[in-house]
């Protein structure tokens, strides 16, 4: 069942209430932004996207506060083979098919993958939060 903004935004402030995070205007636009997109945006991104409602807002605060974010579980850092992080709000769970040419990133549900147990060395390695799988590949559009 897909949330609202204003759901997404609620929930955001309850988790920040929750964990002592204080509520900062710059926090609830980043996120704001984040939960609006749909291509998994960089840093750099959120902060060409925020520059007009917020001029003074620098990179290096949106770093750190997508590092806070992620080490709160609010957002997930999208996992990629190229070194410039890419974001999403973390939601329910999901894959990524992300294209090597255009770098675009599609989410994807594999439902079988999910439900398979991890094999016996990786459940004796420790305890695991979350697997994932990452595709890579070409697009359709990059293809033609």
């Amino acid at each position: 069942m897909k949330t609202t903004l204003k759901e997404q935004i609620d929930m955001f402030q309850d988790a920040c209430r929750r964990q002592s995070l204080r509520l900062t205007p710059q926090r609830l636009e980043i996120y704001r932004e984040l939960a609006q997109a749909s291509d998994h945006p960089s840093a750099e991104q959120l902060h060409q996207r925020l520059h007009d409602r917020m001029p003074t807002l620098s990179l290096d605060t949106i770093y750190r506060t997508l590092s806070t974010f992620v080490k709160y579980g609010l957002v997930n850092r999208v996992e990629t083979i190229e070194s410039q992080a890419r974001f999403e709000v973390a939601h329910a769970r999901h894959h990524h098919l992300i294209c090597r040419r255009c770098k675009k990133i599609m989410d994807f549900d594999w439902t079988p993958i999910d439900q398979l147990d991890l094999p016996p060395e990786v459940q004796q390695w420790g305890e695991v939060y979350s697997k994932n799988v990452v595709v890579y590949g070409v697009c359709k559009e990059c293809l033609s």
